[in-house]
């Protein structure tokens, strides 16, 4: 048995350690879900009133080798009359030699349910696009065959839907952003596929919370519900608090994984800045020194009558 690059080894040991991560994460993970909804659920689009551009960065399990890293940008928007939105994803992922590319839009379409709340349904459609460059990897043999070759997919479409409810007091949100369960290992677009070469589908349910406890604290707690074939339920909670509409200061936990806090500053009514820092409770704990993420928001607000109107906080 040849003996294998640093790595792989990385790359095996978080499949081993971590309880099902091979169907897990799939999909890519946020600790900033809250600012990131439009990723997992189309009919969010539109939904802040603004042209909404937020980026996030993700360096999960920092200091060991083959580890993931995530970047993530999303846009969206109302258009044409209020009840419509659009929104456009951009994800690049990799972990150890493999790399997804995802890109989608979004279209949503929003129902006045009263006079501060609505229900809107939204649909996803894009494409994913992954490689394998096997020719970063070390081997004991150097002309080994196996590893002289990229691997690659074709550009293998998918569609979702989902479904926002949202008022200024709380949100939630159901949603399954790829239907199709395609099969990376044929190239081939499926609607069911048992393979384990092929996705997962992952059905998604959010919801948040705000709560004013004084005139200059506001608590915002959020959840996030991830639910996808042979793996356990996946759940993160936030508990976040907004002092003087400026500081964010929050505390995660996510069911089998980490726990992290997570900081904020509110520059402008327009732009926000993140950051948070999980720290695994999985035997990961020893090998790596954390997961880092920052995330920019900014919102090009819109003007009704000579006045911007207030910026959402969901």
């Amino acid at each position: 048995m040849k003996m294998i690059s640093q790595v792989t080894l990385a790359l095996l040991a978080g499949i081993l350690l971590w309880p099902n991560a091979s169907e897990a994460q799939q999909d890519p993970m946020y600790t900033h879900y809250m600012y990131n909804t439009l990723s997992v659920n189309p009919a969010y689009a539109g939904s802040r009133d603004a042209l909404t551009l937020t980026g996030i960065t993700r360096h999960q399990w920092v200091g060991l080798a083959g580890a993931p890293t995530t970047h993530t940008i999303t846009i969206h928007t109302p258009i044409l009359i209020e009840k419509l939105g659009a929104g456009l994803s951009f994800v690049s992922d990799h972990i150890g030699p493999i790399s997804t590319t995802i890109f989608s839009t979004d279209l949503s379409y929003q129902v006045k349910v009263s006079e501060k709340a609505h229900l809107s349904f939204g649909l996803k459609g894009g494409f994913n696009y992954r490689q394998g460059n096997l020719s970063t990897l070390q081997t004991t043999d150097a002309l080994d065959p196996s590893f002289e070759s990229n691997i690659q997919s074709d550009f293998l479409p998918n569609f979702g839907f989902g479904m926002y409810y949202s008022n200024e007091r709380y949100y939630a949100g159901l949603s399954v952003p790829k239907l199709l369960q395609n099969n990376y290992s044929t190239g081939q677009a499926v609607v069911s596929f048992n393979d384990p070469a092929a996705e997962k589908r992952h059905y998604f349910l959010i919801g948040g919370a705000l709560f004013p406890i004084s005139s200059v604290l506001l608590f915002k707690p959020t959840t996030l519900v991830k639910v996808v074939e042979n793996a356990p339920l996946e759940v993160d909670f936030t508990a976040n608090f907004l002092i003087f509409e400026k500081v964010w200061l929050g505390a995660m936990y996510r069911s089998r994984d980490a726990v992290g806090a997570l900081l904020g500053y509110q520059f402008t009514e327009q732009l926000k800045f993140g950051y948070s820092l999980d720290c695994a409770t999985t035997r990961l704990i020893s090998t790596q020194s954390g997961t880092h993420e920052v995330m920019l928001t900014y919102d090009f607000l819109f003007k009704t009558q000579g006045k911007i109107k207030s910026p959402r906080y969901f």
